[in-house]
């Protein structure tokens, strides 16, 4: 058994820190180098040295970055974008063309649904919204021979509905089209779509696979060689790609990304028991609750319910607002899944670009990301913030 087979089936935590890269022969070197360049002498008209023509197409130090995506994915190709909505918008097109139809959550992601309401559709792509936590409403919103993706958030943003990947690929591949999840809030570490099914995976590694709130990055990590091709094609084509420095912070984040979830999780089961019964919050919104409706099939699919706690505030907008501007500890700012923790109120930041949709998210919302500080100081900052 080679080398890299024996990692390919090792735990995930050894995945993490070793797929993608040998220590340099040369050197040594543990960590992969940053190759700060834009081009590669070639010795003699194309012959290219390990295939290294232009940065654009390929660097080494992305190279490294994607195989390990790849390898905590368990896909067999990984990409690595400039952006979670550079690897979307690189992935539609490589999948779709003008005259298809894509079916989306109900509750996406802001900027997931301005991409497919503001620019893919100006391309000539359709979308239809469903609740990913029904099977049949997504069944119903698939129009057979048109329908090529079935794009799904699980847990979605912010309101944390679960969709089954399982049952969601088998209706998906009945009607002849591919299964996309969006695995940004669950993390490869706690949730592996390829292996239930899907066919896509697609992250914004700006949030825990970086998880430190330094760099800004996607990815795509794929199941089929030929869809594969597609996506190589056009991330050289489009070039919405990560530069070495970024793609070094990334792999970086990468390789501690198991034990930092282990903490996200731990502190935000803390914070859920504090918001629940607090006389202030109306409903705690978070998968790990035994009431919540996706809380079977949560546990079914992830190794744990994650970091981000969304909930209602009893006193509406205004006071759900005073909340996001009172805490100390949590930082009222956009984004997600980094070491420190954040509160925002969806409605007025990440989600605005919904407002007046079908996708509006209620006004009395707040959203955490809970980070891995000590849990009873945020604890302490979330009980000050309610005053």
């Amino acid at each position: 058994m080679s080398e890299q087979q024996h990692r390919n089936k090792s735990g995930f935590e050894t995945r993490a820190i070793h797929a993608g890269y040998e220590p340099d022969p040369t050197t040594g070197a543990v960590i992969p180098p940053i190759y700060a360049t834009s081009t590669y002498k070639q010795d003699g008209v194309g012959g290219l040295r390990g295939g290294y023509e232009y940065s654009r197409s390929a660097n080494p130090t992305r190279t490294a970055l994607e195989g390990a995506l790849a390898a905590v994915e368990e896909g067999e190709r990984g990409f690595a974008f400039a952006s979670g909505l550079a690897a979307e918008d690189t992935l539609v097109r490589a999948l779709c063309r003008p005259g298809d139809h894509v079916v989306i959550p109900d509750d996406a992601y802001g900027g997931t649904f301005r991409l497919f309401d503001k620019v893919e559709q100006a391309w000539g792509l359709t979308h239809s919204p469903a609740p990913v936590s029904d099977v049949d409403a997504v069944r119903a919103a698939i129009r057979p021979g048109e329908t090529k993706l079935v794009w799904v958030e699980t847990p979605t943003n912010p309101l944390l509905n679960i969709g089954d990947i399982e049952a969601l690929a088998a209706v998906a591949h009945d009607a002849g089209a591919l299964l996309v999840v969006d695995n940004t809030f669950a993390s490869p570490y706690l949730q592996q779509p390829l292996v239930l099914g899907a066919d896509v995976v697609v992250h914004s590694t700006t949030k825990y696979v970086g998880g430190h709130s330094d760099v800004v990055g996607g990815a795509i990590v794929v199941r089929d060689l030929d869809v594969a091709e597609a996506v190589t094609f056009h991330q050289n084509a489009m070039g919405a790609v990560p530069g070495p420095f970024d793609s070094f912070l990334t792999h970086r984040g990468l390789k501690t990304l198991a034990v930092r979830m282990d903490r996200h999780c731990d502190n935000a089961e803390r914070v859920v028991e504090f918001l629940t019964g607090h006389p202030a919050v109306s409903q705690v919104i978070y998968p790990g609750l035994e009431e919540h409706p996706g809380h079977a099939v949560a546990g079914r699919q992830m190794k744990r319910y994650g970091g981000m706690v969304s909930f209602r505030v009893a006193g509406g907008e205004a006071a759900a607002l005073a909340v996001c501007e009172r805490t100390e500890v949590f930082t009222l700012a956009e984004s997600l899944g980094g070491i420190e923790s954040l509160i925002e109120h969806p409605g007025r930041m990440t989600h605005a670009s919904v407002a007046g949709t079908d996708l509006e998210v209620p006004a009395d919302l707040v959203r955490l990301s809970v980070g891995i500080e000590t849990v009873d100081d945020l604890i302490a900052d979330l009980d000050r913030a309610f005053g």
